[in-house]
């Protein structure tokens, strides 16, 4: 396959080095320019690179967790020689501090395959823990947790979910009380990354029972070989053996678990807050990846289209196939642009002033993700529909994106209501032409009644 540069190459977004770089005809400096700063493209196109000859061969081989991990590690120490090992992270805690802006467009490129992030040191959820960590972790938790997660030495998982609570964390059940110093924990967690796999997980339970709604729950760091932990691993519509060679995905059971009261992970209470300021920059990236997805499916879908002749010609000459390479260009840009935009904004204001921007990308983002997709595995045919071709696997995992991290539906309420904020209501519409006019007479009356003698 080769990806021709042009409109859906990989061209980057990024502001001026002094939100200034490009200028109109007069001179004057603009705020937005669509490139890249020289020494960032060049570790784009290392990244773009490395993923295609490093990480791609390791997709079609049967490898285990433990095997896959083994031949990850010298590709990891690359990535690292390179300055791109966990890019999410600033300098003081070995990133690079890029901004969100920069890392959407690195993971474009990782999101191109499933193995990428791992090799990056950005897989969830451990790249989200380690902001967690490092946000809210004393230096002790840091040190003991924080460090060797940043390393790739270990592995976490966020235990948050619970079946039957949909996506209202209001209803949780999963409970811990403080007692002779330490925190006593109880409950079941339901779709946890990894639980099985990490060597600790930061759970969100109920500590506060009596506190308003999003003030109940705290976070506390559990190491998985505390007693009364049980895990097990569920089968996922694309992982249906759950041998994925990167993520597991379990029911995880605490009964009378207890950890020392230091490992509660920030204050007590504030779990739903710092989860918001967890999930929000994380969909960027999830995001992003689902743009490389789409990206990497668009590729087969052209090369298929150019390359198998039926009825008397190319599919590429048919109407329908190329009224898909149409829309789904354009939905890719759009997507693409609409979630660069978000993690500029992020990058500007913070997360907490993008919510409405975050939560766009989400479900505009999965529906493109499963459109494209959709389109490629139509114009293969029953070979799409094969495990000879990765689309079938891409297909299933694409249904997810409409479910985790909040389903569509509560992302276009939240920015639905929010948008309708700003609207009041009245009894004539503003844009009422009878009402208009006869405001506009008495605000021209005079100037009109002297054009008239005029006349």
């Amino acid at each position: 396959m080769r990806v021709r540069p042009g409109f859906l190459a990989w061209v980057s977004l990024m502001p001026g080095p002094n939100s200034g770089a490009g200028e109109s005809t007069d001179g004057v400096p603009m705020s937005w320019d669509f490139s890249t700063e020289p020494e960032f493209e060049a570790k784009l196109d290392w990244a773009r690179e490395f993923v295609r000859d490093e990480i791609y061969p390791l997709e079609v081989l049967d490898l285990d967790h433990a095997e896959f991990r083994r031949l990850a590690a010298p590709l990891q120490q690359r990535v690292k020689e390179q300055g791109l090992w966990a890019a999410h992270l600033g300098p003081e805690l070995g990133g690079q501090g890029y901004g969100q802006l920069r890392l959407g467009l690195l993971h474009e490129i990782l999101g191109t395959s499933e193995l990428a992030p791992f090799a990056f040191g950005c897989q969830a959820p451990d790249s989200g823990n380690i902001e967690l960590l490092a946000l809210a972790g004393t230096p002790e938790q840091k040190a003991r947790w924080m460090r060797p997660l940043l390393d790739g030495e270990v592995l976490s998982a966020f235990s948050m979910t619970e079946q039957g609570t949909g996506s209202d964390p209001r209803q949780f059940t999963t409970t811990a009380r403080l007692v002779d110093g330490q925190w006593v924990l109880n409950g079941g967690k339901w779709f946890v990354g990894n639980a099985s796999r990490a060597d600790f997980h930061i759970v969100m339970a109920v500590t506060e029972p009596e506190a308003p709604a999003r003030a109940r729950m705290s976070m506390l760091i559990v190491p998985t070989d505390a007693e009364g932990i049980e895990t097990r691993e569920i089968g996922l519509m694309n992982d249906p053996d759950h041998k994925h060679p990167v993520w597991s995905h379990c029911e995880v059971s605490y009964r009378d678990v207890r950890v020392p009261a230091e490992n509660l992970l920030g204050d007590r209470g504030e779990a739903f807050t710092l989860a918001q300021k967890r999930l929000g920059p994380g969909r960027i990236h999830h995001c992003m990846r689902w743009i490389g997805v789409c990206r990497r499916a668009f590729d087969m879908l052209c090369e298929r289209a150019v390359s198998i002749d039926v009825h008397g010609g190319p599919l590429a000459d048919k109407q329908t196939v190329q009224n898909w390479v149409a829309d789904c260009a354009a939905a890719i840009e759009s997507a693409r642009l609409l979630t660069l935009h978000a993690a500029w904004k992020i990058d500007q204001v913070g997360a907490s002033a993008a919510r409405t921007e975050i939560a766009m990308i989400k479900y505009h983002g999965a529906a493109v993700l499963h459109d494209v997709i959709d389109k490629a595995v139509q114009v293969h045919g029953s070979l799409g529909f094969s495990t000879d071709m990765p689309l079938e696997q891409m297909y299933r995992w694409a249904r997810a994106a409409r479910i985790y991290d909040g389903p569509d539906e509560v992302h276009r309420v939240s920015v639905a209501r929010r948008l309708l904020r700003e609207y009041s209501p009245t009894p004539t519409p503003t844009e009422h032409v009878p009402t208009r006019r006869a405001s506009a007479l008495e605000r021209f009356r005079e100037q009109l009644d002297v054009a008239a003698v005029l006349r």
